[in-house]
């Protein structure tokens, strides 16, 4: 299978007629792991960005888009984990996945695919926006597909009411030196202050776009040294004494390429064109061990940097999060700041 778009063998690869296969041993899917909607749901906000996507782009939203349909309830929450004998492992849930699927499908229902894929995944995703979610990642990934929404469809009063109700959430900026709003980094932190950024922007709310600039800076802060990107570990940091170490994992270095890219294109400042560029240099090499975190000849991510080198496994999640951040510098970092020139 090829692809007209660069980079998107190994998602090729990775992906049948039900979904997203989510691990791989070296670039050999695992059929025995199935699929899960997180992972589904990336996929679907990478194809939506593409801007001119090609046939085997707009069939992987097809299946993707089918995908998430088929894992969400009468209710709007949605399954996570499909076994590769088509069978549900879990029940329905507003868990992480449910915040990526409004993602998801917020992202393509605003996209420049044809409007069969666009009214569905708005169907889909105005039946989601019944439900709410006590995680913060939940109700940020959310928003952020809330965001979409209204830049497409202003009108959609569900998905202005998500956004507003994540900005309740987190609250004004607090005061003091640390402005993060939990005790510990965890993971995908950078997707916080994207989603308050995005709300901002699309609520006209400068205050809110100035919150998450604010906890942008400050985390972005804290996981860079000696000049690259230093990512909390995978077991996450206590905000006070962020440490880098390892297991450094290539989801937490993708959320910063999204949350730059949209602080750029919300401001307009250079700055964060640098650390989108640091982002995708770490993927290149330019990280704590000094190693490449892809496969050019698969077109794959590994799997996380550990002090001895990559995990050489190339599942979804990171081969996802080094396409979206190859192309968040190629369609959002350089044009932005060629139309700021």
């Amino acid at each position: 299978m090829t692809s007209s778009v660069p980079g998107y063998e190994h998602l090729l690869r990775m992906s049948d007629d039900t979904g997203l296969l989510e691990h791989a041993m070296g670039a050999l899917p695992r059929r025995e792991h199935g699929y899960c909607l997180d992972d589904v749901a990336r996929g679907l906000v990478l194809v939506s960005r593409e801007p001119d996507p090609g046939a085997d782009q707009l069939r992987l939203a097809d299946t993707y888009l089918a995908f998430a349909a088929h894992a969400q309830s009468p209710l709007g929450s949605f399954r996570n984990r499909l076994g590769y004998d088509r069978r549900w492992a879990d029940p329905p849930g507003t868990g992480d996945w449910w915040g990526r699927a409004m993602w998801g499908l917020g992202s393509i229902a605003a996209g420049t695919g044809p409007s069969r894929q666009r009214t569905e995944a708005l169907d889909r995703f105005s039946l989601g926006c019944r439900q709410r979610s006590p995680w913060l990642r939940s109700m940020a990934f959310a928003a952020l597909g809330a965001a979409q929404v209204l830049s497409g469809y202003p009108g959609h009063r569900a998905a202005r009411d998500l956004l507003s109700d994540l900005v309740v959430l987190l609250g004004a900026a607090p005061a003091g030196s640390c402005p993060w709003p939990e005790e510990r980094l965890a993971y995908s932190n950078a997707s916080i202050p994207d989603a308050l950024i995005a709300a901002g922007a699309a609520l006209g709310d400068a205050d809110v776009v100035d919150h998450g600039i604010t906890l942008l800076d400050w985390l972005v802060d804290r996981q860079t040294s000696s000049g690259r990107l230093s990512p909390v570990p995978v077991g996450g940091s206590p905000v006070g004494a962020v440490v880098s170490g390892f297991d450094q994992q290539p989801i937490e270095v993708a959320a910063i390429a999204d949350a730059a890219a949209r602080a750029l294109a919300v401001s307009g400042d250079a700055r964060w064109h640098l650390t989108l560029v640091s982002a995708r240099a770490w993927f290149e090499g330019h990280n704590d061990v000094g190693v490449p975190m892809h496969d050019p000849l698969t077109g794959g991510g590994y799997d996380g940097l550990s002090a001895s080198g990559p995990n050489l496994n190339q599942g979804a999640e990171s081969t996802l999060a080094w396409l979206t951040t190859q192309q968040q510098d190629r369609t959002i970092g350089a044009p932005v700041l060629e139309a700021r020139r």
